[in-house]
């Protein structure tokens, strides 16, 4: 088992420790990851759950800061734990691109370190775990692996937060845009793909910009990153597999907003719907998981359904701990 070293965290209240995971195989030197948890202090162990832990992934242009949602887990006896991937939030080095990957799978050196590490704090445990976005589609696609290599525990639930199961538009674009990508992605992963930036939802949720909350611009800038088409391209490659149909193996809980607001200026309902992701592509993808899913539309939420305005806020943490409640008597 890897030694964990605890050291203090950007935010207050956690501790993180960083992985080594050596040369990255994208060439932009070596890459790590770091893990976040939810404690009192650097020395003190988080208290031992009553029943189990949480290991939390974000999406693009995002990394953990959301203690409210840690703090909801450990009121429910769940240690929470976050992981930045490489090139995300915390785990960027400089000179590194950020969020750059040409394929998904890469990821799974981190999760499984990860999921170690709790594993050793919390022997015996079940842990739930969540992902935000484009996180909700790297979880359930790490899953099926393990379960195919016939790893499944300690793993005992999935909850997705608006997970990106397609690329948005119409079918007609989508086709020709695949295609491109792959040529693309072979001769010139880094290119940026001419996306013009956006700050709405951005401008949505930050206290700058009279928002609810406060993170690090550096690492979730109001416009998001450039998006490079090695990136979007492995992206594709992970759609394609989801919708051949997947087995996690483990109950799901899909959480999304009840309406998209595609729009490149704030309205009115820039703050009641998702305005990144096409929701009724998750609705229509959300079957390809395998095994028991729930689907549940919040009235009113974000993209991220938990930084929501308070009444949808609380819609999504009541649907949650109604999920944990029946999750826990399948048990």
């Amino acid at each position: 088992m890897t030694a964990i070293d605890w050291k203090p965290d950007i935010v207050e209240g956690c501790q993180q420790h960083t992985f080594d995971l050596g040369a990255d195989p994208d060439g932009e030197g070596t890459v790590t990851a770091v893990l976040v948890r939810r404690g009192t202090d650097a020395q003190t162990p988080a208290p031992a759950p009553a029943c189990g832990a949480v290991l939390y992934v974000h999406g693009f242009a995002d990394y953990f800061f959301q203690t409210a949602l840690a703090d909801f887990f450990a009121a429910r006896g769940l240690s929470f734990y976050a992981l930045d991937l490489r090139k995300c939030g915390r785990a960027r080095q400089p000179g590194q691109t950020p969020h750059h990957i040409s394929d998904l799978a890469l990821y799974d050196q981190e999760l499984d370190l990860a999921l170690d590490a709790v594993t050793q704090e919390h022997p015996g445990l079940p842990v739930h775990l969540v992902a935000h976005s484009t996180g909700g589609l790297i979880l359930p696609l790490w899953l099926h692996r393990r379960r195919e290599a016939g790893r499944t525990a300690p793993v005992a639930g999935l909850v997705l937060n608006s997970p990106w199961f397609d690329l948005q538009g119409s079918s007609v674009q989508r086709g020709p845009v695949t295609q491109l990508l792959r040529l693309l992605a072979k001769a010139t992963p880094l290119r940026t793909v001419p996306i013009p930036p956006s700050a709405v939802y951005g401008d949505t949720l930050h206290s700058s910009r009279g928002g609810e909350w406060d993170f690090d611009l550096d690492l979730k800038p109001l416009a998001g990153f450039p998006v490079t088409v090695g990136w979007l391209n492995a992206v594709r490659r992970g759609h394609a597999r989801l919708h051949r149909g997947l087995d996690v193996g483990v109950p799901s809980l899909v959480l999304r907003s009840d309406r998209t607001h595609f729009s490149r200026r704030r309205t009115e309902l820039s703050d009641r719907a998702d305005l990144i992701l096409d929701v009724a592509q998750i609705a229509r993808w959300a079957g390809c998981l395998g095994g028991e899913t729930t689907v549940v539309p919040v009235t009113g939420a974000r993209h991220d359904v938990f930084l929501s305005l308070p009444e949808a806020r609380a819609r999504a943490y009541d649907a949650l701990d109604a999920w944990l409640r029946r999750d826990t008597e399948r048990a």
